[in-house]
């Protein structure tokens, strides 16, 4: 009897129980800031910036081990315990520059005629270029570790896989002549790459204002893909001519 009454009184606490309102889980509000990256992340992520940061000052001689450790706030140590290596430090360095130097390139070509795409990728990849001559030097051109040269021959061959496709669409739609695109794109990545040497150079002497050498680069690769000027390069040119 007694044990009955027990099991009677504990039905009946579980059934209060599970009358009692829930407090409601805790939902993740819409728009709301994603989740903070873990320490290790952010760490890495200030060791790029700072070893980026000194390159575009002054270039791989002044971005030694403990100046970008004292950027980012860091121990050498912790240094070497994200990269193996100072070159692997600067191949990340790299990678990262190149990833978005290519969504821009994208971003420009996204809209018009072929030629025209063709013509905006040109553009957008020699302002970023000009815009940030020192970075861009040590990054493209300055000698440094066998790492970042391969990782250059990455970029540029994937630089020539986006041009090639500009020009397989521009021959599809009859506004270039047919041509091997992949020999095309070389050449002109290669002409682009050769021809941004001396103003990117930091001890190169005066050199030509921005627009004039963008205009002068857009204008070589329309004409060597088969393309006409456009006739904002054409008056370039006249302008140049006026201006002597």
């Amino acid at each position: 009897m007694r044990r009955a009454r027990v099991t009677a009184r504990a039905g009946a606490r579980k059934r209060r129980a599970a009358r009692r309102p829930r407090p409601p889980r805790a939902r993740a509000r819409r728009g709301s800031a994603p989740a903070a990256a873990p320490p290790a992340a952010r760490t890495r992520e200030r060791l790029v910036d700072a070893a980026r940061g000194l390159l575009e000052e002054g270039g791989y001689a002044t971005a030694s081990v403990q100046a970008v450790a004292d950027r980012a706030g860091v121990s050498a140590g912790a240094l070497y315990r994200h990269f193996a290596s100072k070159a692997e430090l600067f191949v990340e360095v790299f990678r990262d520059a190149a990833r978005k130097d290519l969504a821009a390139i994208d971003a420009a070509a996204a809209t018009g005629g072929c030629v025209e795409r063709l013509a905006a990728a040109v553009a957008a990849h020699a302002r970023r270029a000009l815009h940030r001559r020192r970075l861009a030097w040590a990054l493209l051109y300055e000698p440094v570790d066998p790492l970042v040269d391969a990782e250059r021959l990455v970029y540029r061959r994937t630089y020539c896989r986006h041009m090639a496709g500009l020009l397989r669409q521009g021959i599809a739609a009859g506004e270039i002549p047919d041509q091997n695109v992949e020999l095309s794109a070389a050449a002109l990545v290669g002409a682009i790459a050769e021809s941004m040497v001396g103003p990117l150079s930091p001890v190169a002497g005066q050199i030509l204002a921005e627009e004039e050498i963008v205009a002068t680069l857009v204008r070589f690769c329309r004409r060597s893909v088969g393309a006409p000027d456009a006739p904002a390069l054409r008056s370039v040119k006249r302008a140049r001519a006026r201006a002597r």
